[in-house]
């Protein structure tokens, strides 16, 4: 499984501020307005930025052709099976597109894609058959106005650039022994 095409949208200045401030999602989709895909068989990935107030596609990425049979192994476009390292050699090329998403949504997941995420701090978000991307980046961003949930919080820190003052502020605040 292989990688065959990816695209990185160019940004502006402004563009590249929302991202000191947004954290990165991405989605299993096939026409990049539906989450339509199961996360092993997934033929291509859309990735947002995305912060309280606005959302950026940043790159979209295709992968060959696969079938997910619902036991963490795949079948190729021919309907043979495959298993053991090539299984899982689909999900490392995938899992190493999406290194730096906070978060990866799909129609569905099995348990192998789900541990190897979670190693690499990456939340998967089962959604609903055909969620509207635009939908649930709303919802994303509603869920960190309202105050965002353990794995969305978590991810918000891992993923934000230190704050440059922290040092000031804490000289402001005194040492006391």
């Amino acid at each position: 499984m292989s990688l065959t095409r990816r695209m990185h949208v160019v940004q502006s200045i402004d563009k590249r501020n929302l991202m000191e401030t947004a954290i990165k999602v991405a989605f299993a989709t096939t026409d990049m307005e539906t989450v339509n895909q199961h996360f092993g068989s997934a033929k291509s990935f859309a990735v947002y930025a995305v912060d309280r107030n606005n959302s950026e596609l940043l790159e979209a990425a295709q992968f060959g052709e696969l079938n997910q049979d619902g036991n963490d192994d795949c079948r190729d476009a021919g309907g043979r099976a495959m298993q053991g390292a090539i299984a899982e050699d689909k999900l490392s090329v995938k899992i190493d597109l999406l290194k730096g998403c906070a978060a990866v949504y799909c129609q569905a997941i099995g348990g192998s894609a789900i541990n190897q995420l979670i190693l690499k701090n990456i939340q998967p978000v089962k959604v609903h058959e055909n969620s509207k991307i635009k939908d649930l980046i709303i919802d994303l961003q509603n869920e960190i106005k309202a105050g965002p949930s353990n794995w969305l919080a978590k991810a918000i820190n891992l993923h934000k650039s230190p704050d440059p003052d922290r040092f000031k502020k804490m000289e402001d605040e005194g040492w006391d022994e």
